[in-house]
């Protein structure tokens, strides 16, 4: 530095600098990038392109030409900033799964909705596309300000004229410093009917606009779930907003059913979705999936899930709704710049300030074009003047040494002005013939006319607004389509049980724990002492060891023999053949390695007005209310404590006011009055119900509420129906009566039922072999007989169980009642 130079030094302090660089920085990014302008919807760098294409005279209607060469035209003259960030906005504006209405129209490969990424720019042609091209109409009409380039060379638009509302129809997203802006796309037709009613009503309530623009249309289609979101997001500008995709149900041809998945949220990958749900099967939190396949071609999206023969659609889909992008949730956040300022509007602040500035270009245009006309209108006077006055302007002309001298003699003869004179000295000598002179003056006539009617339009705000009404419905005409996405009631709060239909099951489960769902139109009703049909296929160690008919929204309640309770709803147990064995139960429940099933309840709810009847082996029972086993968590719960050595038997539902029987292996039964059982808690071990001699055991319980009569049955196939009523009422802990005489040929009892003349009846086999018939055609005979044949057993096989199917009127009424008969040990079922 020479002694010369001066030198200047302003101190301040570091953090003053560096918010003031960092207040610059931020602004700059929210104006210059990230927002969009609330009247063109556009950032800089869109707007930018869409004007260098419209400056290259790439319109729709001209041949497509290099992405490289509209790439370097805005770099060069419009915005010095990288050529992949410019390449990239302009290939998302040619994607239709990314814009709703594309503003370029490109040729080659500009990416896919799997995440595929476009070509280099030296091999993508583009042009704009006739939506864009109603965006730059009137440019040229002053109809908005410019402003000089980044080095004063050419001037630039700072917003487009803009016929369409393009932030609503083809929303924004975008991160600035400290904000950021997510604005969905939506309808064209249901936009435009919303300016339409502000312009006739400008007092339109919001939830009247609500009404037009049902919500966000996306370009991939796909719906919406509840109006909710969407409400939040027109009236405060922010709201969440879930999306799912569209699938179908359908059955293959080899009987499994597959879920066909035909549309997807949008802004979601294709291939990363089909990847989540590959993972959710690899990791085994989806189980039902055999196979999975992408069959999407040009004409759309197709992804094939092929299920296994026991899933249910319905519960599989919500599986893969709640763990992969086949639900997504989009957050809007109605951010835009208003007069250079970030604002968060809601939708009818949004729409007013589009429609402001399209009542700005009209009256911009209209002083624009009335100018035009005026000069045009003096022009043609001037024409007029001197085709009626030739011979005279000739005379004039002829006379004159020089053009000068001739201009100021026809301005002095005529009283012209100096761009009259100039357009008489250049009109041409074919402008004299007769039909030329008629043509001037019929054009002078129309640019009267259309001066006055840009006049009125000028005088009258009305008329302006009128205008743009009609651009836009013309937008429309040209441009508008049907809806997309679909909206439909809100389902966040439904469960997997709100999603399958209520129907009739029968349930079975084997000795050694396979458990399987199936119509029981299946069975076909046989006559007494058939042999049945087989209704699982078992092993030879095993057999059918519980049979009843429940709802699919029922809960059934499993007990085991050593007293722990599991919950499982009959929706989750896989429907299966009639003869297949079903699923282990242990993969339903975290049941406890030896567990075996004692009882199986079923209940719809679970109220304090009814009991549970607990029996074990030994002659113990225990009444518990029902309300306190509401609670069970999935590793299962105490429901009883029961002694070393006995072990539980058989539980029954009731509402405190009936009689209990219960019935012993060596044909011995003892009725009592529940109350004689008093209430007790969880952890009881129970009281006594029948003395048992030595060698005996309890073999079932029957809570007789009906008025009907008690059907026993022996192991050996023979059994026989008795009036309950035979059975005097005791007290609990005696000997009880004889029930049914047991001799070698009838063996010992297997189970006991109370049944009625209405009731359907089946009967179990070890072997799995299921017959079915009317209680009907067991005649009531007396307690201490030995009964009839009930069903020929094959050799080494014997009876087990014995279920009762309702009659369909008497399942009516007790639906109405609220009564709720449970299955006991294979119990009574309904």
């Amino acid at each position: 530095m020479t002694t010369d130079s001066v030198e200047r030094v302003e101190p301040r302090h570091l953090e003053d600098e560096m918010r003031d660089s960092f207040i610059d920085y931020s602004m700059s990014v929210i104006v210059q990038r990230a927002l969009p302008d609330v009247r063109d919807g556009l950032k800089p760098v869109h707007r930018r392109i869409l004007f260098a294409m419209h400056e290259a005279g790439l319109g729709p209607t001209r041949p497509h030409r290099k992405s490289a060469t509209v790439v370097g035209d805005v770099i060069g003259k419009y915005h010095p900033h990288g050529d992949s960030a410019i390449y990239d906005s302009l290939v998302r504006m040619a994607q239709e799964f990314s814009l709703r209405y594309p503003l370029v129209d490109g040729q080659g490969n500009f990416g896919s909705i799997d995440g595929d990424s476009a070509a280099a720019y030296r091999y993508t042609e583009a042009r704009l596309t006739g939506l864009a091209s109603q965006m730059l109409n009137d440019i040229d009409k002053d109809t908005v300000d410019h402003t000089p380039n980044f080095d004063d060379r050419l001037r630039e638009p700072t917003v487009l004229p803009s016929a369409l509302p393009n932030l609503l129809v083809n929303g924004s997203s975008g991160i600035a410093v400290g904000m950021a802006t997510n604005i969905p796309p939506h309808n064209l037709r249901e936009v435009v009917a919303a300016c339409h009613r502000l312009i006739e009503a400008p007092d339109t309530t919001l939830d009247e606009l609500m009404e037009l623009v049902r919500g966000p249309d996306f370009p991939t289609g796909g719906a919406i779930f509840g109006g909710a979101g969407i409400r939040e997001a027109y009236r405060e500008g922010r709201g969440r907003i879930v999306m799912r995709a569209k699938a179908d149900i359908e059955e293959g041809r080899d009987g499994r059913d597959r879920i066909i998945v035909r549309e997807i949220p949008f802004m979601v990958n294709k291939t990363r979705l089909i990847e989540q749900i590959a993972g959710l099967v690899r990791d085994k939190r989806v189980t039902d999936i055999s196979d999975l396949r992408d069959e999407s071609d040009r004409d759309g999206i197709r992804i094939v899930i092929v299920l296994k023969r026991d899933a249910v659609p319905q519960i599989v889909l919500n599986q893969l709704f709640k763990g992969t992008q086949l639900q997504s949730t989009f957050g809007v956040n109605m951010l835009a710049l208003v007069n250079g300022e970030p604002q968060v509007l809601d939708l009818k602040t949004m729409l007013g300030h589009f429609l402001e500035h399209r009542h700005e270009v009209v009256r911009r245009r209209a002083v624009f074009e009335l100018a035009v006309s005026k000069d045009r209108e003096h022009i043609l006077e001037g024409l007029t003047v001197a085709v009626h006055h030739i011979d005279e302007v000739i005379r004039i002309i002829r006379g004159s040494a020089e053009t000068e001298v001739a201009r100021a003699r026809l301005r002095d003869a005529f009283g012209l002005s100096e761009r009259q004179a100039d357009a008489i000295l250049n009109m041409r000598l074919a402008r004299l013939t007769g039909l030329e002179i008629e043509k001037l003056e019929e054009e002078l006539k129309v640019v009267r006319r259309r001066r006055m009617e840009l006049e009125g339009i000028l005088a009258s705000r009305g008329r302006r607004m009128e205008i743009v009404g009609q651009e836009l419905s013309a937008l429309v005409d040209r441009f508008g389509d049907g809806r997309r996405t679909e909206i439909v009631p809100d389902t966040s709060d439904l469960t997997d049980e709100d999603l399958i239909a209520e129907e009739r099951m029968v349930i079975t489960v084997s000795h050694s724990g396979y458990i399987k769902r199936i119509e029981p139109h299946v069975y076909r009703a046989q006559q007494r002492g058939g042999r049945g049909i087989a209704g699982m296929g078992t092993k030879q160690e095993d057999w059918v060891e519980h049979l009843f008919l429940a709802s699919t929204h029922d809960y059934l309640l499993i007990f085991t023999r050593d007293g722990r309770l599991y919950r499982l709803k009959v929706y989750q147990i896989p429907i299966a053949r009639r003869t297949a064995r079903g699923k282990p139960i242990v993969n339903l429940l975290r049941m406890e390695k030896g567990d075996e099933i004692a009882s199986i309840v079923r209940v719809r709810e679970f109220s304090d007005d009814r009991f549970l009847i607990f029996a074990t082996r030994e002659g113990l029972v225990k009444r518990t209310s029902l309300a306190a086993y509401r609670n069970v968590h999935s590793g299962g719960l105490r429901a009883s404590n029961v002694r070393e050595g006995d072990r539980l038997i058989d539980v029954k539902l009731s509402d405190g006011s009936n009689d209990v029987v219960l019935a012993t292996r060596r044909g011995m039964a003892i009725r009592f009055s529940e109350r004689d059982a008093r209430e007790m808690g969880r952890p009881a071990q129970g009281v006594r119900g029948i003395r048992l001699s030595e060698g005996d055991a309890v073999v079932g319980m029957v809570v007789a509420r009906r008025g009907g009569s008690l059907l026993t049955a022996s192991e050996l196939g023979m059994g026989k129906r008795s009036d309950v009523d035979d059975y005097r009422i005791q007290k609990r802990g005696g000997k009880g009566l004889i029930n049914l005489k047991t001799t070698a040929r009838s063996g010992l009892v297997a189970a006991v039922r109370e049944v009625t003349d209405g009731d359907e009846l089946m009967f179990v086999t070890r072997n799995g072999v299921i017959n079915r018939q009317p209680a009907e055609g067991i005649r009531v005979i007396g307690r201490n007989t030995t009964g009839v044949r009930l069903v020929a057993l094959d050799e080494g096989d014997e009876l087990v169980d014995i279920a009762r199917l309702i009659d369909p009127v008497e399942e009516a009424e007790d639906a109405d009642e609220g009564a709720e008969n449970e299955p006991g040990t294979g119990g009574d079922a309904e």
